[in-house]
């Protein structure tokens, strides 16, 4: 399992959370089962770094005020609604010895036939699995290849992936995860060149029939 250090201070509770993020850093909340809820900040480039690295489901090694060390996932990172900057962070206390759940990345790889060959369209409909293992048998990703994929038959379910023993998908493992769906065939519409202007002509034909006939009539009550 891979571990990040990330350094943290407590949290200096005259300085509202605004203050803080004026001053460059961010407000942190470690809790969890069994353990005091604490209050922190950190760097807001580091934390942004880091956060960057390791997502949601890697452990942290958190060091406060340059001593005590924590075990934690980030489990939840909000954002400004305009400037998406990261305003708050909650830290989830991880045992070592305890199962976590946790959401996994997929990670698709490879060409799918049916679109290189077939010209389909790869489908993804699942990015993401929830799984249970021990915090140090945590995985960061779960590469799913799409070579599988060799027609418009042919999909991925969650049967197929690909994860250590000591990781159990939580998911249903008939739910697919991939396929390719087969290009779209738009209809043909014959049309008839001047079809218009054709129809227009037989307008004004009948037309020059109603306007001879009338001029006919006229003729003949001018003649009597």
């Amino acid at each position: 399992m891979d571990t990040i250090k990330l350094d943290v201070q407590t949290r200096d509770k005259a300085m509202k959370a605004r203050d803080l993020l004026r001053s460059g850093l961010i407000p942190l909340e470690y809790y969890g089962s069994g353990v005091e809820n604490k209050s922190f900040q950190v760097d807001y480039q580091d934390f942004r770094r880091t956060f960057r690295k390791a997502g949601g489901n890697t452990v942290l090694d958190l060091k406060v005020d340059g001593k005590d060390e924590l075990s934690v996932l980030i489990h939840d990172v909000s954002t400004h609604p305009v400037t998406d900057q990261i305003t708050h962070v909650d830290l989830i206390n991880v045992r070592m010895d305890q199962e976590i759940q946790a959401k996994i990345p997929l990670e698709f790889v490879g060409d799918a036939p049916a679109v290189k060959d077939e010209g389909g369209t790869l489908m993804t409909m699942i990015t993401e699995v929830d799984v249970k293992c021990l915090p140090r048998d945590l995985i960061h990703s779960i590469e799913v290849n799409v070579e599988a994929l060799v027609d418009f038959n042919t999909s991925i379910s969650i049967a197929d992936l690909n994860v250590p023993d000591t990781v159990e998908i939580l998911n249903n493992m008939e739910d697919s995860v991939a396929s390719v769906a087969p290009p779209r065939v738009e209809e043909e519409t014959e049309t008839v060149e001047g079809l218009d202007i054709l129809g227009g002509g037989e307008d004004e034909k009948a037309e020059d029939s109603e306007g001879d006939e009338s001029a006919e009539g006229d003729s003949q009550e001018g003649g009597e």
